[in-house]
């Protein structure tokens, strides 16, 4: 009976003065804690979308490709579609946002004066937790509608982009669409 009772005190010594030894030679400090991986902000999905300098505060819906393996669009004027297979707004990387520009029988259309932006105007982006994201204008290109934009869609410089495209130019009644396609490139802006 005697060995049980010390092994018993002996472990009730010997327990705590291990861990006083390993703290005291590790330490137990925020240093040690830098060698585990941030937790990963999860942005929402994008619902809203606000772009002040052309009175825009539009809905917005997820796309995916169509038959044909372009981006699809918006089915109404004045939604705007982000493309669900790249990051959320927020998200490291080139989200893409698009919306319709001259829309049937002359009706308004969401993106009917994005040309009107300039560089460093500013975009908003809320998604479904709430959280609103800040963009700033970088520059605006033209493409013709056939030219590799592959640089709209893919970002590997570790930055939050949103990239908003629309048409323009010459209407092809033939082709029932536009001959270019007007992309605005944004940054993250510093207070998102």
């Amino acid at each position: 009976m005697q060995p049980k009772i010390l092994s018993k005190r002996v472990l009730l010594i010997v327990i705590p003065l291990g861990i006083m030894l390993i703290t005291a030679l590790f330490g137990c400090s925020a240093s040690l804690l830098k060698d585990f991986p941030e937790e990963k902000v999860s942005f929402g999905l994008p619902v809203h979308l606000k772009i002040p300098a052309i009175g825009v505060d539009a809905p917005v819906i997820s796309v995916g490709l169509t038959s044909d393996g372009a981006m699809d669009v918006p089915k109404d004027p004045i939604e705007v579609a982000w493309y669900d297979r790249g990051p959320r707004p927020g998200e490291n990387g080139s989200s893409v946002i698009a919306g319709h520009y001259g829309w049937k029988n002359n009706l308004p259309a969401v993106f009917d004066d994005l040309h009107k932006l300039v560089k460093g105007d500013k975009i908003s982006v809320e998604d479904d937790k709430g959280v609103v994201t800040t963009f700033v204008v970088r520059e605006i290109r033209i493409y013709d509608k056939d030219q590799d934009a592959s640089d709209v869609f893919g970002s590997n410089d570790g930055k939050v982009h949103l990239n908003l495209i629309t048409c323009t130019g010459a209407w092809n009644n033939e082709e029932k669409t536009f001959s270019k396609r007007l992309i605005v490139f944004t940054d993250q802006g510093v207070d998102s």
